[in-house]
């Protein structure tokens, strides 16, 4: 399968195309805008949530709420393009408008310095309007058509925010324990983190700072066998890696016990094998976060996923004007003090995409009734 997605965080639009997706896949548009809305919920959240209410058209690949096998296209329109119409239009802007919504107070941590370097820009904002995380709202929803391939096979994801900011969440808990997590405010399920958690976000705030974190994602009913050893570019905990990192602000992923691996011997990291009549082949634990040798083992898939705070600090950081190259304070755009709560979704949505694409390279099928068949014949 293959996503692309196109759009500027204050342009007309976020679209994405789906191409691979095989026919008759009941598409509920419902359950992808629930995902776009907790995407936009969360303790700590920026002025731009209450502006833009998320919702996903289909505009391709569905007919009569299934697919067609052809490509799909999805939709966001952005609201909050009525504001910026005058100079984010693909057709003349106005030079003045232009000249008030440039960014050359380029931001630490954030694309701005380089992006303004590599592309040969004078304004910031040609840049950042990409880099920005509003992209990840166009993700989410593709991500809740690849989660409903998902669950037509048995697959099912979920997770939790395990830390903001130093504060930790070291409890351990059960996949039906997770669905909690969506409906608390910063996403955690110790209570007595998540109070302090709340308490944190809202002194950064006051101090013009921001925080990151740490969640945890985990995967219930993928059989063994996907993903591959044979080549380095089809290891399954490779493409994860690749795409979660390839989210705004995220700067490290961990499979299974992850870096605590450096920390003990191999008696402590590795699952031993055992084998019983009735169960058969089994784990007693699952330190490898069930991924072994580049494949699912089929056991749960545990990954952890490390987002930095966000670059744009309401207080601003020392930098230059690219411009001008005077001494400043770097720009502060619109933005949130803590988004973990919306990275547990989104980084759900990037792991439906990477294992729907490795469902539909060892299954194939035109259809659904022959993709599901092939998985339910798999041991």
């Amino acid at each position: 399968m293959k996503l692309t997605t196109a759009g500027e965080s204050h342009g007309k639009a976020l679209v994405a195309i789906i191409e691979g997706l095989p026919a008759h896949l009941k598409v509920d548009l419902e359950k992808i805008n629930e995902q776009l809305a907790l995407r936009q919920s969360g303790f700590g959240r920026g002025g731009r949530q209450k502006i833009e209410k998320d919702r996903a058209e289909i505009l391709t690949g569905v007919r009569n709420g299934e697919t067609l096998g052809s490509p799909v296209t999805l939709c966001i329109y952005n609201k909050d393009y009525a504001n910026w119409s005058n100079c984010m239009s693909d057709g003349v802007c106005d030079e003045e408008a232009m000249a008030k919504k440039a960014l050359t107070k380029v931001r630490p941590g954030h694309a701005d310095l380089t992006g303004v370097i590599k592309f040969e820009q004078t304004d910031a904002r040609n840049i950042l309007e990409r880099a920005s995380a509003r992209e990840t709202a166009i993700r989410v929803a593709a991500g809740g058509v690849y989660k409903q391939y998902l669950s037509a096979l048995g697959v099912e994801i979920g997770g939790y925010v395990k830390e903001v900011c130093g504060i930790q969440d070291t409890d351990t808990y059960t996949f039906e324990q997770l669905a909690k997590a969506k409906t608390t405010p910063v996403g955690m399920l110790n209570d007595e983190a998540e109070a302090k958690a709340e308490a944190l976000i809202a002194q950064l705030k006051k101090d013009g700072d921001t925080a990151g974190g740490v969640v945890e994602i985990r995967v219930k009913g993928l059989k063994s066998g996907f993903g591959s050893m044979m080549t380095y570019t089809e290891k399954l905990d490779a493409q994860l890696a690749q795409g979660l990192m390839s989210i705004q602000a995220v700067k490290g992923v961990e499979v299974g016990v992850g870096f605590a691996a450096a920390h003990t011997s191999g008696k402590g990291v590795h699952d031993e094998i055992f084998y019983d009549e009735e169960k058969g082949i089994y784990r007693t634990s699952n330190r490898a976060g069930g991924i072994e040798g580049g494949m699912s083992n089929g056991e749960e898939i545990v990954l952890r996923i490390v987002m930095k705070p966000i670059p744009t600090l309401m207080q601003g950081l020392q930098t230059v004007d690219y411009i001008t190259k005077a001494k400043t304070t770097a720009a502060s755009e619109r933005s949130d003090v803590c988004a973990i709560f919306a990275l547990e979704i989104i980084a759900e949505a990037v792991v439906a995409q990477v294992l729907a694409d490795a469902v539909s390279k060892r299954l194939g099928g035109d259809t659904m009734r022959e993709t599901v068949e092939r998985y339910q014949r798999l041991p």
